[in-house]
């Protein structure tokens, strides 16, 4: 039988071919996986990759003395409702951004380089929290492997652009073009692929206190194809973090729900964060598996025909609906 094996597969391949770094070939080869066709032509090639896939693994995990690479400084494990990684030229203000949206500690300083590992930090929208992550300079001679699975794990990027620098639109394209060279920024993702589409890629044109930014942004949107969303912001005076913090929490596609017991008044302090579509089954499996379940009836206050409504296991829940699982 023919293997009839899709662009996707051999694009994958061919990315597998010219990978220098383990998280390069590693990311390849776990798209190889999930771009081949599943029949029984493919039964060979299925199986050289997953073992490939499993030589790899084994001999970092020997490389590493059988330890984790979630214990490699650049891997972050993702809090809150999301992760959103910051990457930008040296001195373009990601530190300052970051220290002005969370409590993270970072070294903010008039000269390049000061951050030398990622910082993470909760950045606060509403209720919710959404990690942004400080990274070191984004220069391309020293870019580690390790910073581009970091990059690949993120749930979205930032891309911090000092509006003052006049080479701030080569700065950006440089970005651009690594994030789609590294195959890291797609048209579409395929299912199991670790990337990024081009709504989950923000541009964070600071400094705008210190110039006329509205010129700027329309000339970088000009002059780069493709271009994503721009959100001019200050670090120092604070100018449009509260619209950045907004679009971020809407292009994570998550939503809040909030639970409360029978004749209780609800929590509305600590929603949980489920990704869009999802059911009240998906909630009761975040809460517990013991309530998942035992779950017998469940009821909706907000996206419901009305206050209480009974509703199935499987009704779609809006954001900031409330709801009452019972067993």
């Amino acid at each position: 039988m023919p293997a009839n094996l899709t662009q996707q597969y051999y694009a994958a391949e061919e990315a597998y071919k010219k990978a220098s770094t383990y998280e390069e070939k590693l990311a390849a080869l776990e798209e190889m996986l999930a771009t081949v066709p599943k029949h029984k032509g493919t039964e060979k090639i299925q199986a050289e990759i997953k073992k490939r896939l499993s030589r790899m693994r084994k001999e970092d995990g020997q490389t590493q003395g059988g330890g984790s690479r979630q214990e490699d400084p650049f891997l972050i494990d993702a809090q809150g409702a999301g992760q959103v990684l910051l990457l930008g030229h040296p001195n373009s203000g990601k530190s300052a951004l970051v220290q002005t949206l969370t409590n993270a500690k970072t070294q903010v300083a008039e000269y390049p380089f000061a951050t030398v590992l990622p910082i993470p930090g909760m950045m606060k929208h509403e209720d919710v929290s959404i990690q942004l992550v400080d990274t070191p300079p984004f220069v391309l001679d020293g870019i580690p492997g390790n910073f581009s699975s970091a990059i690949r794990n993120s749930h979205m990027l930032g891309l911090v652009l000092d509006l003052t620098d006049p080479d701030c639109i080569d700065h950006l394209t440089t970005m651009l073009e690594y994030l789609r060279e590294k195959r890291i920024l797609r048209e579409e993702v395929p299912e199991g692929v670790r990337a990024l589409t081009l709504d989950k890629v923000l541009i964070l044109g600071n400094k705008a206190d210190l110039t006329d930014w509205d010129e700027i942004v329309e000339m970088i949107e000009e002059l780069v194809p493709d271009c994503p969303t721009i959100v001019p912001v200050s670090a120092v005076t604070g100018f449009n973090l509260d619209q950045f913090r907004a679009l971020v929490f809407e292009r994570l596609q998550v939503i809040r729900v909030y639970t409360k017991r029978p004749g209780k008044k609800p929590d509305l302090e600590r929603p949980f964060v489920l990704p869009v579509n999802s059911t009240v089954s998906d909630l009761a499996h975040s809460i517990h598996k013991d309530i998942a379940d035992n779950l017998r009836t469940a009821k909706v206050w907000g996206s419901a025909k009305f206050d209480g409504q009974a509703v199935n296991h499987d009704y779609v829940l809006a954001d900031r609906d409330i709801v009452e699982l019972n067993d």
